[in-house]
């Protein structure tokens, strides 16, 4: 049997090695949007995509695209659907740089209109502010966005 003195040894080893042991809990973000490694992005994307469920968006796309899964069922249409939807996406980001550009360009304007086809883009720069108005003829659609605008002091 074990006397006073080796159990008191032997409690406080026990003690020795657990306060050894015990250390802060720290979280470490894994996706790299949050702070996390940025080698992860790949893996999580991947993780999503595998997970990812048709939805009825999906479906919706696939019918406008022409695809679908009933078999010999034609897609030549899905090919230039793409094609035009991804056209329209560049002209439509060379537009947004336009507009850009002639607000925070080397030569700012304090207002104009840009014209797309049937979409008008107006712009006004105020002191503290920057009024984006944008306008679907096609629907009568009209979308305003307001900006603040950094000002400093020099």
């Amino acid at each position: 049997m074990f006397g006073i003195r080796q159990g008191v040894l032997c409690l406080s080893a026990a003690l020795l090695c657990s306060a050894a042991a015990a250390g802060d809990l720290v979280y470490t973000p894994i996706n790299p949007s949050f702070g996390g490694s940025p080698l992860n992005s790949a893996h999580l994307l991947g993780t999503a995509a595998a997970q990812r469920e048709a939805t009825a968006s999906d479906a919706e796309i696939d019918e406008m695209l022409g695809g679908g899964d009933e078999p010999g069922e034609d897609t030549g249409n899905a090919d230039a659907d793409l094609f035009v939807r991804q056209l329209q996406g560049r002209l439509l980001s060379a537009l947004a740089g336009q507009v850009t550009d002639a607000i925070f360009g080397d030569n700012p304007q304090d207002n104009g209109v840009v014209t797309f086809g049937d979409t008008e883009v107006a712009f006004e720069r105020t002191l503290d502010s920057i009024a984006l108005t944008i306008t679907d003829f096609t629907d009568g659609s009209i979308t305003r966005i307001v900006v603040p605008q950094l000002v400093t002091n020099d």
